[in-house]
């Protein structure tokens, strides 16, 4: 029976410290497991170190290495949409370069997306199993709460929704049209998962900032953290517009109701409408301008209730007609794989 190809995508930026020693920790771990064929596809995106030259250095004499290079930093969607373009694989892992996910995780993945319907398969360290260690106090609560306020807002029971280490059935992960720039395309693929109602779940992760596999050097990276929560709290507003825009201004109009309610009776006190703003101005105020933004809520909710259902109505038609453009093209995966052998 033929292996199932597995792309094992490694973005890079400014890792040439230990870029060499980690990519022989994981082609060592593909060597091991060869119940799977691998490739291994390393996106040195823009470095301005010697990450480049290192890992083409490594990938030199490896036929299952290939580096693709960006001249500047696009940022990780970017890295990983170019490598989704032209990866082969049955099953497709993206994994981080600082390996602060021990190999381990991805045969874990991997085992799981065999073993069930999934199309998606994240490591988690916030699922029931999973942990961390050595991640700073500010950068551990500010991811948990990120990810717990877009998981409320994705309606689901996935616990980390931003992190990158995970398995894709790789048909499917070629099917979706990913647009994101930056780190927001982890939970842009969660998000279009959803919408075409795949199977996605977690596996218990370690997620370990002591850093074995680096000699102690963290990752110099340019993300940061206040960015990624700033766009993963607009990321929530696409999730679920009813939570953010409807409810709240029900809410507001509901508030706007009990006011009328009280400047009725205030005037009835007062005997005139004149006499009861004369003495409670600020409650005729703040019933106006509550009626106001509460009105103006309700109405962006609708919209962007009834934009986001157009999207997904097109966002549908356009995977269909992709997938079928695919089959016609002999890109299916059983096409992908002969055309790659032949």
């Amino acid at each position: 029976m033929r292996r199932p190809l597995v792309s094992l995508i490694v973005p890079a930026y400014n890792e040439a410290e230990t870029i060499e020693r980690n990519l022989g920790e994981l082609h060592k771990y593909t060597l091991e497991h060869q119940e799977y064929a691998w490739e291994i596809i390393v996106v040195n995106d823009g470095s301005t170190d010697e990450t480049g030259s290192i890992a083409r250095g490594f990938a030199g004499g490896r036929p299952t290495v290939r580096v693709l290079e960006h001249r500047v930093n696009f940022k990780l969607g970017q890295a990983l949409r170019y490598a989704f373009g032209v990866a082969k694989g049955d099953y497709v892992v993206t994994f981080d370069s600082d390996l602060s996910y021990s190999v381990d995780h991805i045969g874990l993945m991997l085992a799981k997306l065999d073993s069930t319907d999934a199309k998606v398969v994240v490591a988690s360290p916030y699922a029931e199993g999973g942990t961390t260690t050595n991640v700073p106090f500010v950068r551990r609560v500010m991811s948990r709460a990120a990810n717990w306020f877009l998981s409320l807002a994705a309606k689901g029971d996935l616990t980390t929704l931003t992190g990158m280490v995970r398995a894709y059935d790789g048909v499917f992960l070629r099917s979706l049209n990913l647009k994101a720039m930056d780190a927001e395309i982890n939970p842009e693929i969660i998000y279009k998962a959803q919408l075409l109602r795949a199977l996605i779940l977690e596996v218990p992760a370690h997620l370990d900032w002591t850093f074995h596999h680096t000699g102690g050097t963290r990752r110099q990276g340019p993300f940061r953290v206040s960015r990624g929560v700033l766009s993963n709290a607009l990321l929530a507003f696409v999730f679920r517009p009813f939570m953010f825009f409807v409810l709240p201004g029900l809410i507001l109009v509901g508030l706007t109701l009990i006011g009328l309610l009280t400047i009725g009776i205030r005037i009835g006190q007062e005997g005139s409408v004149a006499a009861a703003f004369s003495a409670y101005p600020m409650a005729f105020l703040a019933t106006l301008l509550g009626a106001i933004l509460g009105a103006q809520l309700v109405g962006m909710g609708v919209m962007a209730m009834q934009s986001k259902r157009y999207f997904e109505e097109l966002f549908h038609l356009g995977t269909s007609v992709y997938r079928e453009q695919r089959k016609l093209t002999g890109t299916t995966r059983e096409g992908e794989i002969d055309q790659r052998l032949a």
